[in-house]
């Protein structure tokens, strides 16, 4: 899906959506994503690049080309494909992004992914009981942060809709709001990390 959505695929796709700044994109993103490929049965991963995260400062984000060639390069798989969807559609909110989506790819069932770093923010997200409402989310394990995974505001507003991790390869096939915390194998790998590893080089 380099540069957009594809243009022909196969109807009733399990097709898991991460979305981000990915400034720079890594090998965390890309092992997260493998992780939903395989305990959530999808047959893709489409990374949603932001031309510009609400919740972040431009100070220090990379162009949006630069990020959006980062995420091509760091791949590394035909299931993982990389999407300037957003930046054609205008939007940099997950919501609405997720509305379009459904809209073009009605047979498809789609997957909020979403890595547990969030989980202190999400609450701050535009709209977001409506992101829950629209499709089901994973929560991907990221330590120490899934300790917040039953006391942040979206885990107490959707408690009884909360799904065992046993049940996680019939999350794409759930009616919203359905949503799970995903554990596996962590990946130390943060783009905050990355970034200052680089201006550490640099001086």
């Amino acid at each position: 899906m380099s540069g957009g959505a594809p243009r022909v695929r196969p109807p009733g796709r399990k097709v898991g959506l991460l979305g981000g700044s990915f400034n720079p994109a890594h090998e965390g993103h890309r092992h997260i994503s493998l992780l939903a490929l395989k305990r959530l049965d999808l047959h893709e991963v489409w990374w949603l690049v932001s031309p510009q995260n609400p919740l972040k400062p431009r100070a220090g984000m990379a162009t949006f080309d630069a990020r959006l060639a980062s995420a091509k390069a760091a791949v590394g798989d035909r299931r993982l494909r990389v999407s300037d969807i957003e930046r054609r559609l205008g939007s940099c909110y997950s919501v609405d992004t997720v509305a379009r989506l459904k809209r073009c790819f009605p047979r498809h069932r789609l997957v909020w992914i979403v890595g547990a770093d969030n989980l202190p923010t999400l609450a701050e997200w535009r709209r977001w009981p409506a992101l829950f409402r629209a499709l089901p989310v994973a929560v991907i394990d990221r330590w120490p942060y899934s300790r917040y995974a039953s006391v942040v505001k979206p885990a107490k507003r959707f408690a009884r809709q909360r799904m065992a991790e046993r049940r996680a390869t019939g999350l794409a096939r759930s009616e919203p709001p359905a949503w799970m915390v995903i554990h596996g194998p962590l990946h130390p790998a943060s783009a905050t990390a990355l970034r200052a590893a680089s201006g550490a080089a640099g001086r």
